[in-house]
């Protein structure tokens, strides 16, 4: 599993700090906006379609508030997204509706507070069972 990582002009500190923490914790870190200076739409498109190659990956895009990014990615087929600035969303969000990527805001969250957003994401793990029928009608809608 990599952890896939992205980040328009204004999330380029915060997604620097996500990515060291992750990568001191020894997880496979793919920074697919390093040395780029884009905009939220390109950066989230980024790290969304890197995310596909490989069902076991994860992403991770921050922007200024994370709302942009959350819009991007949830317009692609198949992905599930949530907007996360807590642990425990964004490890529910892994356990509850199969997410694979999450967004954050560097203008909301802070460093601290983002690595283990990050930590709680990457070690969540999907539940099953009830809550696959929710999951099945997410994919159905794009």
């Amino acid at each position: 599993m990599a952890i896939i990582i992205g980040s328009d002009v204004a999330g380029k500190r915060l997604k620097d700090v996500v990515k060291a923490f992750l990568k001191e914790n020894n997880h496979e870190v793919i920074d697919v906006t390093e040395g780029k200076d884009l905009d939220f739409v390109d950066s989230t498109l980024a790290v969304v379609h890197e995310v596909q190659k490989n069902d076991e990956n994860l992403g991770i895009a921050i922007d200024a508030y994370g709302a942009g990014s959350f819009i991007v990615a949830t317009k692609v087929k198949g992905m599930i997204a949530a907007e996360v600035s807590d642990e425990r969303s964004a490890y529910m969000t892994r356990g509850h509706n199969n997410a694979r990527m999450i967004t954050m805001g560097a203008q909301i969250v802070g460093d601290t507070l983002a690595q283990n957003v990050a930590k709680e994401f990457v070690n969540g793990h999907y539940d099953g069972g009830r809550h696959q029928i929710r999951v099945d009608m997410l994919n159905k809608m794009c």
